[in-house]
């Protein structure tokens, strides 16, 4: 079995900034009111002129749609909605000629009850597939636990569920068998899961894929001890036979802890974005500290400027597991938003807004930056869509703001032709924000945002492994970045006063700001809401 991994990281990852792009509502090349890759591809030059130079793509492969994707019907098929399998490599081959990286997600735990895989599992007579998921022997027989469907097939047994009732877990086994249809984690069973997984894998790094966002990455093995150590294994398993294939390869999990999950192989994992009854998490003290995401009252988020809040709230629970992530050679990275968590506008003012996204940017780790929050798309309530609930006001479609282009652009997503229904509705309000105006306008969030993150990319010292040293943990944040060759100091305020900051010994220059501020030889003076960058 393989043990602690020791495969160098990609080298590309210091230099990444990531675009997410949900694709259904990204960009619609074919006016059906559906995302497609073909619209993303008409879109790279958008992405790369913004800063960024690799995508994060949500699942594309076919599906029922039950749970917006992450329900797959073939791992191996792109959803006809989107194109076609052909079309997805002709991605992957743009994307490289412009120098950027893709990153499919993968969702490995469970597959749609319609894969072909869970129907011939579900066969009353024993086949090849009758162990690929987790089944008990008896029609009435509980989950021991865990959530389980009956009386839906053939087979003498009920099924485990992984998320919703169109999800049946796929089998990795049990970190501790105590019945008779509980196999064990890395056992034969278990690892024929493990094996079809990794063909899946290979299938797609071999048309040119550039590794894998992988979806709750760490509920592969049932009832595993604290630290998970037999999913650790598994996936160990796993890329003890996909990396040595693939080495540049990068692999991302959805994890959230990453003593963890980089113990298991991967390159990154995400601070995640955990509220549970009412307990905020890190992620949280920094933009969503709040349980309604359209409400400002009584939120205590850090860049909230009414809030109060320090900063050392969030160091507290950020600096442990970013050392973490440093000592296992791997990346702890922050993101913006995504399709599951709620966009912080308009909670947030577009200032708080800029100034939460600029820090972002400059932390350590490889930026993920969710579409449209360049422009500062907004949260909407809306009712489910494909599973979406509460998340579906998060995943509208992409506010380009060119009327009439329908074939070229997500207008098309919100404006289809030919009698078609929209894939979500757009945001009503008349003031919208669309790519169009943003451009247009020289103070925008979008100017801010591609400011910021072509001075990253041009700035070694911001690159992901920069190291990190906080200089003040109040109301004002101030931290040093530095690599072999150089040292920056990034500083914000997103309060209502001023503050002052006491720079360390060294010539110091303003190479980025927001606001007023203000540097003299040893002391950084910052109006309210601003932000800075200095080197030296």
């Amino acid at each position: 079995m393989a043990s602690r991994p020791t495969y160098p990281r990609p080298a590309w990852l210091d230099a990444a900034v990531f675009y997410e792009i949900y694709p259904q509502s990204f960009a619609d090349a074919n006016g059906d009111g559906i995302g497609d890759i073909a619209g993303i591809i008409s879109r790279l030059d958008y992405i790369q002129d913004l800063g960024c130079n690799a995508i994060w793509l949500n699942p594309c492969f076919d599906s029922p749609f039950k749970d917006a994707g992450y329900d797959v019907r073939d791992y191996k098929l792109v959803a006809p909605r989107y194109g076609t399998n052909d079309d997805l490599i002709e991605l992957f081959h743009e994307a490289h000629g412009r120098g950027m990286h893709i990153l499919l997600d993968l969702v490995p735990g469970h597959t749609s009850e319609e894969h072909e895989w869970f129907r011939r599992s579900a066969e009353a007579g024993r086949n090849e597939y009758s162990d690929r998921y987790i089944w008990t022997d008896s029609w009435i027989a509980g989950g021991d636990g865990l959530p389980f469907i009956g009386g839906e097939s053939p087979r003498n047994g009920t099924y485990i569920l992984n998320f919703f009732k169109c999800q049946p877990a796929l089998n990795y086994g049990f970190a501790h068998p105590k019945h008779a249809w509980q196999q064990p984690a890395l056992g034969p069973d278990a690892l024929a899961t493990a094996d079809a997984m990794v063909d899946v894998m290979r299938f797609w790094l071999s048309c040119g894929a550039d590794g894998f966002r992988v979806d709750m990455a760490d509920s592969l093995v049932k009832h595993d001890d604290d630290g998970k150590p037999y999913t650790i294994r598994t996936w160990q398993y796993m890329f003890s036979k996909i990396r040595p294939e693939f080495p540049e390869a990068a692999f991302v999990s959805e994890w959230g802890r990453p003593y963890e999950s980089l113990e298991a192989g991967f390159d990154m994992d995400f601070y995640l974005d955990w509220r549970w009854d009412g307990i905020a998490n890190g992620y949280n003290m920094l933009l969503r500290n709040v349980d309604d995401p359209l409400s400002r009252d009584g939120d205590l988020s850090y860049f909230n400027a009414d809030s109060g809040t320090p900063i050392a709230s969030f160091l507290e629970q950020y600096e442990p597991q970013l050392r973490d992530a440093e000592r296992l050679g791997g990346m702890f990275d922050l993101i913006t938003c995504n399709h599951d968590t709620a966009r912080i506008a308009p909670r947030l003012s577009e200032r708080e807004i800029a100034l939460a996204y600029c820090t972002l940017f400059t932390l350590p780790g490889a930026p993920f930056l969710y579409y449209g929050d360049e422009i500062g798309m907004r949260y909407l309530p809306l009712p489910t869509l494909e599973g979406g609930y509460v998340r579906t006001g998060s995943r509208t479609p992409m506010q380009w703001g060119e009327a009439g282009l329908a074939g070229l652009g997500a207008d098309a997503c919100a404006n289809p032709g030919n009698g078609t229904s929209a894939y979500l509705p757009v945001d009503p309000s008349g003031d919208a924000p669309t790519v169009v105006d943003s451009r247009a306008r020289d103070d925008s969030l979008w100017h801010i945002v591609r400011s910021l993150l072509h001075l990253r990319n041009e700035t070694e010292a911001l690159h992901a492994r920069g190291a990190f040293t906080a200089l003040s943990r109040g109301r004002l944040f101030a931290f040093v970045r530095s690599s072999e060759s150089q040292r920056v100091i990034i500083a914000v305020n997103p309060s209502r006063n001023s503050e002052r900051l006491q720079l360390p010994e060294g010539d110091f220059a303003e190479i980025f700001h927001i606001g007023d501020i203000e540097v003299s030889d040893d002391s950084l003076n910052m109006g309210l809401q601003s932000f800075a960058i200095l080197c030296g």
